[in-house]
């Protein structure tokens, strides 16, 4: 059998999905990626697997341009002779179950991994957009051919509850899945040393970048020995993209640390004493499930996704969204008690291995498979 993994970006396939592509083959059957071009487009090859160029812009807007990808999608489809189409995040996720419902060629599997700018933004665009997208959705996401993986309850509930979908046709798939073997470091932290503080993500509003810098503001007023460190690039492509020049102001006044992209997060994480990751909402969030894995303290915004990873005050610290006040104070618990933060550390690398390890997801990724086409094995 053919399938296809459509995502927005080769760096999401690449840094998500490889995994479940290379299952996919192990399993016998064909593999073709298909996103955007990108960096990572030649070592898809170099590993041997199939790619194809989409020829779609994350941020349009333009309904003739939408309808022709539309199009070019339903033409890959019958021309490869698709039989599964898996799309991740959720323009994609739209597109590839709207093409496979239009084509009837194919079962779609759709994996929305949070809910993106026009769910989660506050600006008047995104709240315009809702009531249209969600209609796109019921149509999209309905039908027997189709299924619908969320990976936390919050979104399992706006889904059910809006009238989107069923529940019969949602999976919860708790994260997209971390090798855990790869994590598993954290540093020692000495008597007099100061608080190494992560935030790995795109540069995002949503991210909670404003209320993280803010937070360092406020420990560093406090005469604290804090070094808050910030890991990722801008997202043209997202219309919540934090500006370089606010990254840059932010390093010149002395409160981030920004360290661009990196390749090697192992070792990143290996440096760290605390990962935090003050989001608005997501999936469940990657870089919590790394972090946790190594066994780091981890402090999080209360919102979908955080919570799956944090049970509050156990295997790591919840606070309120959009409170820089309350992050700072969170991250002085744990710099005044570093024995505290290990033991919820610890506690949080056994929850990582035992419910989010890549193995579980991609094996319940496979059964969502085999309940559209029984005969995949």
């Amino acid at each position: 059998m053919k399938v296809l993994l459509f995502a927005n970006t080769d760096w999401y396939l690449y840094n998500f999905r490889r995994t479940l592509a290379s299952e996919i083959l192990n399993v016998g059957h064909e593999v073709i990626l298909v996103s955007p071009p990108g960096y990572y487009c030649s070592q898809f090859k170099d590993m041997g697997f199939r790619w194809i160029a989409a020829p779609m812009e994350r941020r349009s807007l333009n309904p003739f341009r939408e309808l022709l990808f539309i199009t070019w999608l339903c033409n890959l489809i019958r021309s490869e002779n698709i039989h599964l189409i898996h799309g991740f995040t959720i323009k994609n996720a739209i597109y590839g179950s709207l093409a496979a419902r239009l084509t009837g060629d194919c079962v779609s599997v759709s994996a929305v991994v949070g809910m993106g700018y026009v769910f989660t933004s506050r600006d008047l665009r995104a709240r315009l957009l809702r009531p249209f997208i969600r209609l796109i959705m019921r149509f999209a996401f309905g039908g027997l051919k189709s299924r619908l993986i969320l990976q936390n309850p919050d979104d399992v509930s706006l889904f059910t509850t809006a009238g989107i979908v069923s529940s019969e046709i949602i999976h919860l798939i708790r994260s997209s899945g971390v090798d855990c073997s790869c994590f598993n470091q954290c540093a020692l932290r000495g008597p007099d040393e100061p608080l190494r503080i992560l935030l790995a993500a795109r540069l995002l509003w949503d991210k909670g970048l404003a209320e993280y810098a803010e937070a360092s503001r406020i420990l560093i007023s406090q005469g604290r020995k804090v070094r808050f460190l910030l890991a990722g690039t801008t997202d043209t492509g997202n219309p919540n993209t934090v500006p370089e020049s606010v990254v840059k102001s932010w390093e010149e006044e002395g409160i981030i640390e920004w360290l661009g992209h990196v390749d090697d997060m192992s070792s990143l994480l290996a440096s760290i004493h605390v990962m935090a990751l003050p989001s608005y909402g997501e999936g469940v969030p990657r870089s919590l499930i790394e972090a946790a894995a190594c066994g780091l303290a981890l402090v999080a915004t209360d919102a979908p996704g955080c919570r799956e990873v944090i049970s509050h005050e156990i295997d790591g610290l919840l606070v309120p969204m959009r409170n820089a006040g309350a992050l700072a104070s969170a991250i002085a618990r744990l710099d005044d008690n570093s024995e505290w933060a290990s033991e919820m550390g610890q506690k949080a690398k056994i929850k990582a291995q035992n419910e989010f390890d890549e193995q579980i997801v991609i094996s319940k990724t496979l059964d969502v498979y085999r309940e559209l086409l029984p005969n995949f094995s």
